[in-house]
């Protein structure tokens, strides 16, 4: 397969570097030293579960003359979907799908709305990876893909795009249910990432501390009632189920919003807890843990720059 990976960072870096490793042709879109880095060197991988290793791409800072891909992996941050999808119309096919593997619940509404009604796919990464220096991704944990089209049918390009991530040695499921594997990745990452953020500790810290480990299953409650009064249908058990997975997280784990905090950059914030306040209030679902975390965050919420 053809596939584009917009946005070389963590995600798209990695599975870009392992779909490019196991034969596949892949073209990413970087900028800068990033990109000047991965064409001089390839795009590096440097994985605490894998070892390192090296995969030669096609690295372009835009897509312009590039001949028509299969499939694209969209792995941008939220707040860049809209600009970000513009970039994707020059290698897009008749039947060039779009998988989001991005935070948030609503980016795939963003990429039909600017691409055409059709190609977005949901997808949903779990991987815990980040950009150690230009050219170079540090992989420390997790590394599997959930996706599907978004009205549950399987469709030949979610298809072949599966069997290429498997081949490429990627745990991946194809689901006819993305709309729930989406939020209940949501409710994971939403209080993994306010409960780290804002108190600058990871996961093993906020376990071993009465108030933060209830704080964290908090968030978790007020989305899960968020989703099924949004029509979600989560499953009863989800917010045991979210609690045993964060149980399960190496205790050393942080989140790419506590990243982004600490090194002064733009945060997701609206995505993740700004989304959930909003939505909870259309819904009038009430969401009190949740906004004191957004509250807590919104000065931040630009980032040094801002």
């Amino acid at each position: 397969m053809r596939i584009a990976v917009v946005g070389a960072g963590g995600v798209g870096g990695y599975f870009g570097a392992k779909l490019a490793r196991s034969g596949e042709s892949v073209v990413v879109l970087a900028r800068g030293a990033h990109l000047e880095a991965i064409r001089r060197d390839g795009l590096r991988v440097r994985s605490a579960v894998e070892g390192e290793f090296t995969a030669k791409v096609d690295a372009v800072d835009s897509f312009a003359g590039q001949p028509a891909v299969d499939m694209a992996l969209f792995c941008v941050k939220s707040f860049d979907t809209r600009t970000a999808a513009g970039t994707l119309r020059p290698v897009l096919g008749p039947d060039t799908g779009v998988v989001s593997l991005q935070n948030g619940v609503d980016n795939e509404e963003i990429l039909d709305e600017v691409l055409g009604a059709g190609r977005a796919l949901g997808g949903a990464a779990f991987v815990f990876t980040t950009i150690e220096s230009p050219g170079v991704i540090a992989h420390t944990l997790l590394g599997r893909i959930v996706f599907g089209e978004l009205d549950g049918r399987v469709s030949e390009r979610a298809t072949r795009l599966r069997d290429a991530l498997a081949r490429a040695g990627v745990p991946v499921e194809l689901s006819t249910d993305v709309r729930r594997v989406l939020w209940e990745k949501y409710l994971l990452i939403s209080a993994q990432a306010g409960t780290t953020a804002l108190t600058r500790a990871p996961i093993g810290v906020i376990r071993e501390t009465p108030e933060t480990w209830r704080m964290y299953r908090r968030i978790v409650e007020e989305l899960a009632a968020v989703a099924r009064a949004a029509g979600v249908a989560l499953p009863d058990d989800v917010v045991e189920r979210i609690m045993k997975g964060a149980a399960g997280l190496a205790p050393t784990a942080f989140s790419s919003l506590h990243h982004d905090l600490v090194h002064g950059r733009r945060l997701e914030l609206e995505a993740l807890h700004g989304h959930a306040v909003r939505l909870g209030e259309r819904l009038g679902v009430p969401t009190p843990t949740v906004f004191a975390v957004y509250a807590a965050l919104k000065p931040h919420a630009a980032g040094s720059r801002g």
